[in-house]
């Protein structure tokens, strides 16, 4: 038998070392996690995409009370992304999670399904997506997709 190991590369930096474009990804995330739909939880998420066209598209978590119902504001951003610039690729992705009081609390990661989804998006655009996990004070940041999910499923299992 042969052991591998697998390492994730992220990056950490305060609040106020984010560049302006960085910044603004962060604040339109937060400002989507205070429209999120999320009665049941109380857990509110938002995420700003900036696409290679230059729009910057937002999306938040969707609570349903038949929980498999709702849906992720990484999926949601994307899906809605996808739908309205088919042909933009997805540059960056700024996620923020707060309480139901607007408290942003510490840095989250996207979900499995939501890595998945990114890891799509990522290769659909032919370009790596840098993915901004923001917390109130620190950001982590890891510049792919792909590196969020080592052992990831494509199109190329498919054939």
């Amino acid at each position: 038998m042969k052991e591998y190991k697998s390492e994730l590369k992220f990056q950490e930096v305060a609040v106020d070392e984010l560049s302006p474009l960085e910044y603004e990804l962060m604040n339109r995330a937060i400002a989507a996690a205070k429209n999120a739909y999320a009665p049941y939880s109380n857990f509110h998420v938002g995420v700003a995409l900036m696409l290679s066209n230059g729009k910057i598209v937002t999306g938040n978590n969707q609570e349903n009370a038949a929980y498999p119902s709702g849906l992720c504001a990484e999926r949601v951003a994307l899906f809605n992304a996808s739908s309205q610039n088919p042909d933009a690729s997805v540059r960056e992705c700024a996620i923020v999670a707060m309480s139901s009081k607007g408290e942003i609390k510490k840095r989250i990661s996207p979900c499995g399904a939501c890595r998945q989804v990114m890891l799509e998006a990522e290769q659909r655009g032919k370009t790596p997506m840098r993915i901004l996990m923001c917390g109130k004070e620190k950001v982590q940041v890891v510049a792919s997709a792909k590196d969020m999910l080592p052992f990831s499923f494509s199109e190329e299992d498919l054939k």
